[in-house]
């Protein structure tokens, strides 16, 4: 057993008890027929991909079907070449194995993926390695219980919604697929993409100055990818939580704050320069400064942006979500570059950069930032080499960056708190975007979005969000203002205006 298992203490797992006993034995009898008949109708995809409880939506069943399903969409676009891959999550190479199967006996070309990679990998195959098509295995940042399918289109990112829908709708009419077996067929793919990151980065930079750098991968499958890609430089790699655990150390293998206190404490225990933690799939990116103190999502965006336009001389058009820092508008506006603002969800962004064209950047509150030139996609490892970049280029530390954006964009403090979903706080949401009011508590209104739940936006550019979460059952709240005490009053009245 991996010291990840025994590292867990009894209270942590407490919790998760039921599930995991669930898991366990429906997972070994691949579910009686009654639990897949009751669980086969809510095959349903969010903002990215397909996610459910392991054993109950989430079965071997199920996942064939929309697998099936998804191989006769492929069929009928014409789709030859696909690839599957899979995370470190609970029998994700066997559902993995399950797809590749019934991809095969539809007559397509598949291959599974050498070993558990990230989403970004899978992404990479089907962009550069003649893929035409891809899945993955992973539920991303959802907690351990979980799993899920996600669909990789031609172009290298997120399948479109029509694409989705096609699948969804296919689905409703299988209700079960004959199960052939065939000896799996691997590609190579960790080398490759490797490889590929570094062609994007002068790597002789990042061998200028010694720089200690702690990695968190979170027990998932973005372990060891930094220090394979920056070998032969200066930069020493420290990796925490690098080993396969399925349960994540007791909590969802998701960057936020809460769930980096052990990052922020080998940064200051070790003096790093920096600490980089990448969720369960390694599609997602947080940061712990120099100082041992995190760095929030939105303040990540605006570094990513910055170092594009400023460093990089990029210029285009940047996309962001309508839960993304008011600190993009103020950088675009003074380098001149439109912003454009979507709904929640990656696969919004790629529907911009595939119709529009011209995207330089794209991004969204949960860590996840895009890069069309390399992929229409996120890659937390790919955000980690430019954020060093950033450093190394302007020979300045994490601390010092975010100081010199609040210095000349203004300060921003960013808050979420998520909330169970009740059918009394959805009919708020609704009562809102229908009768929105002129000010909450002191803040006067200056403008209401209805992008994706509702959201407003006050007269100093601060703003409160509302939504219901694409991946989890979750209501979000959202809210960002200049100062720490107004980013607490907000998300107050926010969550009293829910009540």
């Amino acid at each position: 057993m991996e010291q990840g298992y025994r590292t867990i203490s009894r209270k942590t797992l407490r919790p998760l008890q039921k599930d995991i006993r669930k898991i366990t034995f429906l997972c070994k009898a691949e579910c009686s027929r009654k639990r897949i008949i009751q669980y086969s109708i809510m095959i349903k995809f969010g903002t990215d991909g397909w996610r459910a409880r392991i054993a109950e939506e989430f079965n071997f069943d199920n996942v064939r079907r929309v697998a099936k399903a998804h191989a006769e969409v492929l069929k009928e676009k014409g789709v030859k070449r696909v690839i599957v891959g899979y995370d470190w999550r609970f029998r994700s190479e066997d559902f993995a194995k399950a797809v590749y199967d019934v991809f095969r006996s539809e007559g397509l070309e598949a291959k599974l993926v050498g070993s558990a990679c990230t989403t970004p990998m899978v992404s990479f195959a089907v962009k550069y390695l003649g893929y035409e098509n891809g899945v993955m295995i992973t539920a991303s940042h959802n907690p351990p219980a979980y799993n899920g399918y996600k669909i990789k289109e031609s172009f290298g990112g997120s399948a479109t919604p029509e694409f989705v829908k096609n699948v969804e709708e296919k689905v409703k009419d299988i209700e079960s697929v004959e199960i052939k077996e065939f000896e799996p067929e691997y590609q190579e793919v960790r080398k490759k993409y490797v490889e590929k990151i570094r062609e994007f980065f002068d790597m002789d930079l990042f061998k200028e100055k010694k720089t200690l750098v702690v990695h968190d991968s979170m027990h998932g499958t973005s372990s060891g990818l930094l220090d394979f890609v920056l070998r032969d430089t200066k930069v020493s790699v420290i990796n925490i939580r690098k080993d396969r655990d399925p349960l994540f150390g007791g909590h969802p293998p998701e960057p936020i704050e809460k769930y980096m206190e052990i990052t922020k404490e080998k940064v200051r225990a070790l003096g790093a320069e920096l600490g980089i933690a990448n969720d369960g799939d390694g599609d997602r990116i947080a940061l712990v400064d120099d100082k041992g103190n995190y760095v929030n999502t939105q303040l990540i965006y605006a570094m990513l942006l910055l170092h594009l336009l400023e460093n990089k001389g990029k210029r285009g058009k940047v996309v962001k979500t309508v839960s993304t820092t008011y600190l993009a508008d103020r950088i675009c506006k003074e380098f001149g570059v439109p912003l454009i603002e979507v709904g929640v969800g990656f696969k919004n962004i790629n529907e911009i950069i595939l119709k529009e064209g011209g995207v330089i950047f794209g991004g969204e509150e949960s860590g996840g930032y895009g890069i069309p030139e390399y992929l229409p996609e996120r890659d937390g490892i790919f955000s980690a080499l430019n954020i060093l970049e950033l450093l190394y280029l302007k020979d300045k530390k994490v601390s010092e960056v975010v100081a010199e954006i609040f210095e000349r964009f203004g300060e921003a403090y960013y808050k979420r708190v998520d909330l169970r979903v009740k059918e009394k706080i959805k009919g708020r949401i609704k009562e809102l975007k229908e009768n929105p009011p002129e000010r909450i508590g002191e803040f006067k209104v200056r403008e209401v979005k209805t992008i994706d739940g509702v959201k407003f936006v006050f007269e100093d550019d601060s703003w409160l969000l509302m939504r219901p979460s694409g991946t989890e059952p979750l209501i979000r709240v959202y809210a960002e203002t200049p100062t720490k005490e107004e980013v607490e009053k907000i998300i107050q009245k926010g969550l009293e205006l829910l009540k």
